[in-house]
């Protein structure tokens, strides 16, 4: 599913990441865990192609059996709405629409019919347990009820993979419990991966694969 090698990153002459190497297998629950500055945040970033690695001819990058790093912009954008979800640890639902409008948005975006997308749509709040809030903003819902908003947002175009950044790191536990859980339940029954970048231990724990990093490498 996702296959990187000899990933660099410098920010000016600061060495974020220093030749991290991967492998992730589809429908494979993978977190990363680390220090702060360690690197975990631009490895999930250039794995989620919102950024490059430095010298991109030193390395490579392929998801779902595609080249990124050899992708312009415009094919990248197209490859990221069609293939990615994101979950941020601020859910980042535009204020001004609804729970639906919101889980919408990337299909729209991919120019997918209408009624198709708002169908999709509630079906996936209707399964994350929200079918009786679909017209609420997200000021009226609860921080569990806009993450489980935002998780169906990275759901609606079917993704190959979704990349979560501290997705339960703004939860009380109970919210953060739930979420975790519905992770697992995406991956049993859809064959969801996860590459989750998290501090929190309990979800470190539960994913297939705990990755370890540590001054900009991966060390076990």
């Amino acid at each position: 599913m996702i296959h990187a090698k000899n990933l660099h990153k410098y920010y000016d002459q600061l060495q974020v990441l220093k030749g991290v190497d991967l492998h992730i297998q589809k429908g494979e629950i993978v977190s990363i865990v680390g220090a702060s500055g360690a690197g975990k945040t631009t490895l999930l970033q250039i794995l989620g192609t919102l950024d490059h690695p430095t010298a991109k001819k030193e390395a490579s990058l392929t998801i779902n059996g595609q080249a990124i790093l050899d992708m312009n912009d415009k094919a990248l954008s197209k490859f990221r709405n069609l293939n990615l979800g994101f979950i941020f640890q601020f859910h980042q639902l535009l204020p001004e629409f609804s729970a639906l409008e919101n889980v919408c948005i990337p299909a729209f975006i991919a120019n997918k019919p209408v009624k198709e997308t708002e169908a999709e749509a509630k079906r996936l709040l209707e399964y994350l347990g929200l079918g009786h809030r679909i017209n609420h903003k997200p000021n009226e819902l609860s921080g569990g009820e806009q993450q489980r908003v935002a998780v169906a947002r990275a759901l609606i175009n079917k993704p190959a993979v979704i990349f979560a950044d501290e997705p339960s790191g703004n939860l009380d536990t109970v919210s953060a419990e739930n979420l975790h859980q519905l992770f697992f339940k995406l991956r049993d029954e859809f064959g969801q991966t996860f590459v989750i970048v998290t501090h929190n231990e309990e979800l470190a724990n539960m994913a297939d694969r705990k990755l370890i990093m540590s001054d900009g490498l991966i060390i076990s």
